[in-house]
This record gives structure tokens, sequence and C-alpha cells, in this order.
């Protein structure tokens, strides 16, 4: 199979619609709505309130925030985990994930103009976060909203789908004829995983709940496999690399994983703090182990927004919450049972 080949830099041609955009697009407020909280806690310690618009420095952008992703690391970070401990004052405003238009570029011919839409990253907690009307972010941490996409759905990209990449392509190398193991297969970045890994000819074994395992398999999973009725371990042939994105929080996943890679294959764990003595269990056991943190890179999340608008993997919103529910959505997500991503609907696109 031939290998794909990507660019990863460059932009496409504004349209016209983006161009009548850019002539539209207002100046912004002194004030906007957000959601924050003002100490660690339950979900119910998030709460709407108005906020001074954030100011953009140097290579920074201002973007008027249309949908924002909702990521475990949030609920997290919430509860007092996560990054709660760079956050340098209260109150706070969470949300890595975005998607809407450019209201400030840093210079007049700066490629991503005013009334250009965009998804991304913002890098919460040095800034703000994306529970906003307004957000800054790096230019370098943003590119192109997929054409095909909704803001909603394209809110629902940017960590998940830049951490699988990182995951699948950056670090397992993922190649034609290679046995891979994805845990939570069905989960934000694990439906990314799966595509991915597939996509570049991986043989794929994913786990899942009994009804996603369908699902799982139109992701590209060769095999499925239920983790509450069945022990992987037992049916799991020899693989090469097992992305873990449980950890030993549920039921050891990560130490049984251990037992189904080759002499010397990889493990990367994905979740922070539940397994503190991974790599010398891995290394005990006679394979290699990484953890993983996600990379926000623009020039990869135009590669992703390519492979996006050409049908060759696809994003999956579960269920959508006003930004004023953003409470409700924190209780819906720490279920542990979504499938692909929640997302806030914050402004109009």
């Amino acid at each position: 199979m031939a290998a794909h080949r990507f660019p990863r830099f460059g932009a496409l041609h504004a349209s016209t619609r983006e161009d009548a955009a850019r002539r539209a697009v207002a100046a912004p407020p002194a004030e906007m709505r957000a959601v924050v909280f003002d100490d660690a806690g339950a979900p119910d310690v998030l709460r709407e309130a108005t906020v001074p618009v954030p100011a953009p420095v140097l290579s920074e952008l201002l973007v008027r925030v249309v949908a924002a992703g909702i990521n475990p690391i949030d609920a997290k970070t919430r509860g007092g985990r996560g990054v709660s401990s760079a956050i340098d004052r209260f109150p706070s405003t969470l949300g890595f994930d975005f998607s809407g238009v450019v209201v400030t570029a840093p210079y007049e011919s700066h490629p991503l103009a005013p009334g250009t839409e965009v998804f991304g990253m913002v890098p919460f907690p040095r800034s703000g976060g994306t529970y906003a009307e307004y957000a800054v972010v790096p230019s370098l941490s943003v590119a192109r909203k997929p054409a095909s996409l909704s803001h909603v759905e394209a809110a629902g990209v940017p960590l998940a789908a830049l951490t699988a990449w990182g995951l699948v392509v950056e670090t397992a190398h993922a190649h034609e004829g290679q046995r891979m193991l994805i845990h939570a297969g069905s989960g934000g970045v694990g439906h990314f995983a799966v595509q991915l890994a597939a996509y570049f000819g991986a043989h794929v074994t994913a786990t899942g709940s009994a009804g996603n395992l369908p699902w799982l398999r139109e992701l590209g999973a060769s095999v499925v496999i239920d983790y509450a009725t069945t022990r992987f371990e037992d049916v799991v042939g020899e693989v090469d690399v097992v992305i873990d994105l449980v950890g030993n929080v549920h039921d050891d996943t990560g130490t049984r994983s251990l037992e189904v890679l080759r002499p010397g294959g990889l493990y990367i764990l994905v979740p922070t703090g539940g397994w503190p003595d991974y790599a010398e269990e891995a290394a005990a056991a006679g394979v290699r182990a990484t953890s993983y943190k996600v990379v926000p890179d623009g020039s990869v999340l135009a590669t992703l927004a390519r492979l996006l608008d050409s049908g060759a993997i696809r994003v999956f919103v579960d269920r959508v919450f006003d930004l004023s529910e953003a409470a409700a959505a924190h209780r819906e997500l720490e279920k542990g049972h979504t499938r692909g991503k929640i997302v806030l609907a914050v402004g109009e696109s």
C-alpha cells in the first residue's frame, strides 16, 4: 500500500463567502458571557458570568467562539485534578477546544484575517478557556475550519483528534499490517484513534461497551470486544501497540495490557495520574512504554481538516448543550458513556 502524504502547511484560498464575512466583522464588545468557577468542586461550581473580553498580544488571534468542545481534562480540572494546579487565579474559565470566527488578526496581511472560520485549541490555563463568547489563541494553534463541518462538529475535533494523531501517527507510527489494540475506542480520542489507525493500514482491535461495538466496526476496527463481558487478554492475540485510554483506573486495564504486547512492543498511556508505576512494570514485562500529552499544532489540524472534508475520518457529536448548561454537560460527561464528543453551543455562526 502506498504511503499517504499530506501537505502540512499552506492555507486554502479564501472563499467569496469568507471575503464577505471579513468585511462584516464587528469590533468586539468590552464584556462577554462566560462560564466560570470559583474553586474546585462538583459540576455545580460552574456558573454563568459577565467578564471582560480578552485582548490578544503579538501573534495571538481574538476569536469569536461559536462552539466549544468538552473534554475529560475539563472535568478533571474543575474537580481539582487535571491542570488545576496551574490555574493562578479565580474565577477561571475552562475549555481548550473551539470553533469560531477570527475577529482580530496580528497584522493586516495575516492569512487568518478577520472573518475567517477557524478551529483549534487555546493554551488554557495559561489563558482563559473557551467556555466563553471570545477567546485569544496562538495563531499557530489553529487552522481553517473544515468546510464540510458545522461549528458544533468542528468544536469536537481539536484536542481529541490531535491527541489521536499524536498517538497513532507520531508515536505508534501506524502502518499496514501493524496490530494495534485501542481501549475505549468509542470515546472522544478513541473514535479518532480507531479511524486513523485503520486509515494508515493497521489491524485494529478496539474495546468498548456492547452498544458501541457495531459502530466501532463502522469506524474501521477489525475486532471489537465488550469490556464488560470479555477479558480482552483472553481473546486478543499478540499485538504490536496498545493505546490505553483507560489505564489502571478501571479493572487494571493497563497492567493486563502488558500481557498481550509482543516482546519489545509499545504501550502508550494517556490518562494522567492513574498508574504511576506503568514505566517500571512495562520494563519488567519486556516492552516499551510512554505517556502522551497533546500538542496543539495548527499544521496537523490542517491535515485533519482535509481528512475530515474528504470523508476519510469523521467526528461524532453525542450531545450538544447551551453554554449556560455547562454544569449539565459535565454531569453527562462524567457518566462515562459518551460516544464521541459533547459540545457547548456558545454563539451564532
